[in-house]
């Protein structure tokens, strides 16, 4: 299997597998079976307006009224849930760019565009093709996005670096958590990390006091739950740089 290796903005080199085309024709095929099922939705809803109105032509515009978002259901999905469908979802893959940057709606945006031509107007051909030949997996959008489809299983462990698994609603309390520096954070995370091993609380509270110390955040969270929150808070503003 291809890999990619993706430089975060700690510093921190990850390397994620590239997936292959039978992954993404399956995840392609979950999706379509749920647009499927919403498309039934959508005629059912279609006879029941029926009865609602005599006008065909209403029917008709209300009818594609209510089928429009499937339309534009692969944009809005990678958009609002960071590069996965739900058939992304359930494989566990994601639209990343190759630079390890923050993907742009610009970049779904022309990934979505050019589905026509890789999907749609010679039945997935030029789409199979392109993800065949490429050395990346890419397929025109891909290429054209400068983006690329990995598998989510990370082979480097989240534990292993100082990053820190951040909600997407996740909501920071310390705002100055900036003043540290990577090479203090890791510090913090790795013995954070022995010291609830041993259930060395003494060895806990030392911490927690030098991390307030520098932070001066006076929070009355107990150490384990100050602790949590710092790296967090950590990971969540950096990630957004």
């Amino acid at each position: 299997m291809n890999n990619l290796q993706i430089n975060t903005t700690q510093n921190v080199n990850l390397n994620y597998t590239i997936v292959s085309i039978g992954e993404r024709i399956l995840a392609f095929l979950i999706d379509a079976f749920i647009l499927y099922l919403y498309a039934l939705l959508v005629n059912l809803i279609g006879d029941a307006i029926g009865y609602i109105y005599d006008d065909r032509w209403t029917q008709r515009g209300l009818v594609a009224l209510i089928f429009l978002p499937a339309m534009f259901y692969s944009l809005l999905m990678h958009i609002i849930f960071n590069g996965r469908t739900v058939g992304k979802m359930l494989l566990k893959m994601r639209v990343v760019k190759l630079d390890g940057s923050p993907v742009h709606w610009s970049n779904y945006l022309t990934r979505w565009m050019l589905r026509l031509v890789d999907i749609w107007l010679f039945l997935g051909a030029i789409g199979i093709l392109t993800i065949l030949f490429s050395n990346r997996k890419q397929r025109l959008g891909d290429a054209a996005a400068g983006t690329v489809v990995i598998s989510t299983k990370n082979r480097t462990k989240i534990s292993h670096t100082i990053l820190e698994e951040v909600e997407d609603t996740y909501a920071p309390l310390f705002t100055n958590v900036t003043m540290l520096t990577d090479k203090d954070v890791r510090l913090i995370k790795e013995t954070f990390g022995i010291a609830l091993k041993s259930n060395d609380y003494k060895t806990l509270k030392m911490l927690r006091d030098k991390v307030d110390s520098i932070l001066l955040t006076n929070s009355e969270l107990y150490d384990k739950q100050y602790l949590e929150t710092v790296l967090k808070d950590y990971n969540y503003f950096t990630q957004q740089v």
